[in-house]
């Protein structure tokens, strides 16, 4: 807020940037949290009704719970001081939060079961995350990109996570292209795969 103006292309920055960094944020800490979670449990196998499931959905359970209440502190913090205006769609915000929580818990279960089956793959995290950043929409909104670059863009599915969640902070009155049956379908996809791969980590992680 001190180095820039107060909007940007008619979008608040406050706002823009919070809409940006706290979905980001939930996205590392579930990457980073379910990178060789099971080998660091080993010992909660020992209990029976205790599954390789149940660890890591736990683990995103509240990894969400605690991204979503620090994104309720930030909110309501920056509009009380007004330095952000409320929220133009409460419902919408919820839906794109939720949408989040689905398809980056996917994206870390994906990440969490790849690093189980091949140990090597946890040095790919950390420089993929950074990799992706650029075409996430963390730091632009698609509307500001030419129109082919705005096709190509649209894609990827992690895009459309940040642009539902800034429909409803912004409203109509900010142009947002976001498509929840594409996010959901290739969230669904992803899940498809995380399902495949969960019996042969049992396999590689269990209690001999």
């Amino acid at each position: 807020s001190l180095i820039k103006e107060p909007v940007v292309h008619g979008v608040p920055v406050i706002s823009f940037v919070m809409t940006g960094y706290l979905p980001l944020t939930m996205l590392r800490h579930f990457t980073s949290s379910m990178t060789g979670l099971l080998r660091g449990n080993v010992a909660l196998l020992y209990h029976v009704p205790i599954s390789h499931v149940q660890i890591y959905i736990s683990r995103l359970l509240l990894e969400f719970l605690s991204s979503s209440l620090a994104f309720i502190v930030v909110y309501f913090t920056v509009v009380s001081l007004g330095l952000a205006p409320p929220v133009a769609d409460p419902g919408l915000v919820l839906g794109g939060w939720l949408m989040c929580f689905w398809h980056f818990g996917t994206i870390a279960l994906l990440t969490g079961l790849a690093t189980e089956c091949w140990e090597p793959a946890e040095k790919f995290v950390q420089p993929l995350q950074y990799l992706q950043l650029p075409i996430s929409g963390v730091f632009f909104m698609v509307d500001w990109m030419p129109s082919d670059v705005q096709r190509l863009l649209l894609y990827n599915p992690t895009l459309h996570c940040y642009e539902m969640v800034r429909a409803g902070f912004f409203g109509e009155g900010i142009a947002t292209h976001y498509d929840v049956g594409y996010l959901a379908a290739c969230t669904a996809v992803m899940s498809l795969l995380c399902i495949m791969l969960v019996p042969r980590v049992r396999k590689l992680v269990r209690i001999n």
